[in-house]
């Protein structure tokens, strides 16, 4: 059984081979064309298939997505699962859920 994925394991997979932190702007643009991916995959409702074909769907930009928003935090030192608990915290009282 593999071992899950947390979103420090995924940020520092990403830091192994892609940490230039000269190229936070690059990685931005990245981030914005992948988000742009996304939402014409959603427009078109491009779902994996059965066969595990992922290219060009929901679910291949969706990780594009991911793999940039890690990206990005890497270049600013942010860790996504600490930072992602203070704000649910915050969203807690925002929102109402105990």
């Amino acid at each position: 059984m593999e071992t899950p994925i947390t979103l420090d394991s995924l940020q520092q997979y990403i830091r192994q081979f892609d940490h230039r932190p000269e190229r936070r702007l690059d990685y931005f643009l990245k981030l914005s064309e992948e988000v742009g991916e996304l939402a014409e995959a959603i427009r078109k409702d491009a779902r994996m298939d059965g066969n595990g074909r992922i290219k060009g769907t929901i679910e291949e930009e969706l990780c594009d997505v991911l793999y940039y928003i890690a990206a990005l935090a890497n270049v600013y030192g942010i860790s996504l699962e600490s930072c992602f608990l203070l704000k649910d915290e915050l969203n807690k009282v925002k929102w109402n859920r105990a």
